[in-house]
Order: C-alpha cells, then structure tokens, then sequence
C-alpha cells in the first residue's frame, strides 16, 4: 500500500480542542471484522464487550510537563523548549527541541523562571529543531526534577489552537498513569474512568500493564510514498513477565485480547516469540506496523481516530482491513465524531 491510500479531509470542527466532560462519555464507534459492521454507542457500553478472563493491554506510562518556555540570554527573546529524553542524568543532559530554532546556536545560555533559577546551555545540534541542552542548577537531582516540573507545561498537541489549563494536567494523563517519562499520552487510554475499570475487574476482566514512553514520532507524518521505506523513532520499552503471563494464560484460553491504544498493540508486537506468545522485554521498540501485518497477540483494540497519513492511521488499516477502516472512518466523519487526542473512541473486534 502506497502514502496516497492514507489520505483523506477532515473538517476543522472535528478537531477536539477540550476533553469529554466526563472521560467515559466520549462515543464510541465498534466496529465488528467479521460480521463487518458498524455500530454507534458511548464509551463505557465498551464494558458489554468484555467478559470473565479477558484482558486489557495498558500503557501505563506517564506524560511528564516537557514544554518549557525560556528567555536567550542578551536578547531575552522567548524560546519554546520541548523535553524529548534525558541524555544523561549526572550531567542534566537532554535532547530538546526548540521554537524558534534559527536564533538557537551552540554556546547560547537560556534563562528559565522569573527569578532565572534554572539556565541551560546549548551543547550541540542533532536535528533542524534538536539541540542538545546542559541544564545548569544549584540543587540536587531531585531538586532539579522537581523545578523541571515546577516550570514545565502538560505538552498537549500543538494542533490543539488554545492555551493549556490546569484541567489539562489531569486530564492529559490515563488514570492508571505510573512510570514518568512520555511527552505525549496513550490517548485511548484517556477514556477509562476509575468507575469504568472497577466494574470492569468486578467482572473478571483482568489487566496487563505495559509501559512505552510515547515519543513525539509517534505524530511525524509519513513523508515517503513506499512505506517500508519510513523511518520510526525509537521509544523506550518495558514488557515484565507477570504482564507476559496474564496475556499468555488468555491466550491459551482463547480469550479476548485488547490492545489499549496504538502504543500498547506496537509494544506487544515489539516482543513476539516464535510460538507468537508474548514475551517480556527491556529496551527500545521503533517498529512500524502497516499492511499487511499479521498480529501475533492481541485479537481486538482500542484506539482513537487518527490523522491523515499517520503511521498509527496505518496500523489500524493493518489491523481492521483497509476498506473496513475507510468505511467507518468515512461514518466518523459524516457523524461527527470528534478526531485525536482528546477525541472518540473506536472499538475494533
């Protein structure tokens, strides 16, 4: 399949600028592979599809506030700094991106807060927009960290047209949240309320929890017309084998295996055995799934509604069928479902 399949318009409107009042009550679009249907429902009837020894594959990483805004030394113009991963944590190292990048040079200091507390100096340059920055801070390490998240901003995306808000803190972060270290959220995820989970787990569902530190990658669209020919960001992976055993036991019991998000169905198929069990894993996935792909783990997803010519646009047309994808995305839209990360839900059967 060529880039040119993964093409479509979406009206503006359909862009979600705000969350769903309630997280639970986005709607929900399920869609049935075999029976090829579609059908319209909110996101907590997502419980009627579930049952006794079914599994839930999470993501359980954590978004920390990796949007900085800070001042160049001399000129004071402002500098927006985007935390990607720290480097190296003796020497407060990280892989930044920055906005404006052209006034951004090797040896340029940058003054952060308004009394300056925190500086940091431009080391090197990796990309068009990455730079490779020395934070300079009196304080200990978790001083530090503390003023990193002191200073930083919930990194919503920048298609979302408006200033953050403190709801966004909470709400741009799953409830089961744990491990620090993405700068953009599993966004399926971002429909499970706690009330929506306990009555899953009262109903025997169980959950098997994963952590991919999303990168920003994940929303580089794709700029090639082969696709085997796209180049994936590495993220960062870990598989434990107590999450490897719940999905391996379902598995052997044919049950049902939801992959929550496209972040958590790339990191199952990032550590496949050769029996196609799933098995446990510590270190860097960049794996980019497109049709054809046989899925080795996971036999139903959740997911939102994705981009034009995104690479997780292509995995859902790997997982749900090309024309099925198209058809209900052609629905989404006449039916207003709203797109993205703080958009609706589909499930996939």
């Amino acid at each position: 399949m060529k880039l040119s399949h993964f093409n479509f318009n979406l009206p503006k409107e359909l862009l979600a600028e705000f969350p769903a009042e309630n997280r639970d009550e986005s709607r929900l679009m399920v869609i049935d592979r075999q029976k090829q249907t579609i059908e319209h429902k909110m996101f907590k009837d997502v419980i009627n599809y579930f049952d006794d020894g079914d599994v839930l594959i999470l993501n359980n990483t954590k978004v920390f506030p990796a949007r900085l805004y800070g001042n160049k030394e001399k000129t004071g113009a402002r500098i927006e700094v985007f935390l990607l991963r720290e480097l190296n944590s003796e020497q407060r190292l990280w892989d930044v991106l920055v906005d404006p990048a052209r006034k951004i040079r090797i040896g340029n200091k940058l003054y952060f807060g308004d009394d300056d507390s925190l500086v940091a100096e431009v080391i090197d340059n990796t990309t068009s927009r990455g730079r490779t920055l020395r934070f300079l801070y009196d304080g200990s390490y978790e001083e530090f960290r503390n003023k990193l998240t002191e200073l930083g901003e919930t990194p919503i995306p920048k298609y979302i047209n408006r200033e953050v808000t403190a709801e966004d803190a909470e709400r741009y972060q799953t409830i089961y949240a744990k491990e620090e270290g993405a700068v953009a959220a599993p966004t399926a995820g971002l429909h499970f309320s706690k009330h929506l989970l306990k009555k899953l787990e009262i109903k025997g569902v169980n959950f098997a929890e994963v952590t991919l530190h999303v990168g920003l990658g994940t929303f580089n669209p794709v700029e090639v017309e082969d696709l085997s020919k796209h180049k994936m960001d590495s993220e960062e992976l870990i598989i434990n084998q107590q999450a490897c055993d719940i999905v391996n036991e379902a598995k052997a019991k044919k049950k049902r295996i939801c992959a929550v998000g496209t972040t958590s169905m790339r990191a199952i198929e990032s550590s496949v055995s050769s029996a196609n069990t799933l098995n446990p894993y510590e270190g860097w996935t960049n794996k980019f799934i497109f049709p054809p792909h046989d899925f080795s783990i996971a036999n139903c997803m959740i997911t939102n509604f994705h981009t034009p010519k995104s690479t997780l646009l292509m995995m859902i047309s790997a997982f749900c069928g090309h024309d099925l994808m198209k058809k209900a995305y052609d629905e989404a839209i006449k039916e207003g479902y709203k797109f993205y990360s703080y958009g609706d839900a589909m499930l996939i059967l």
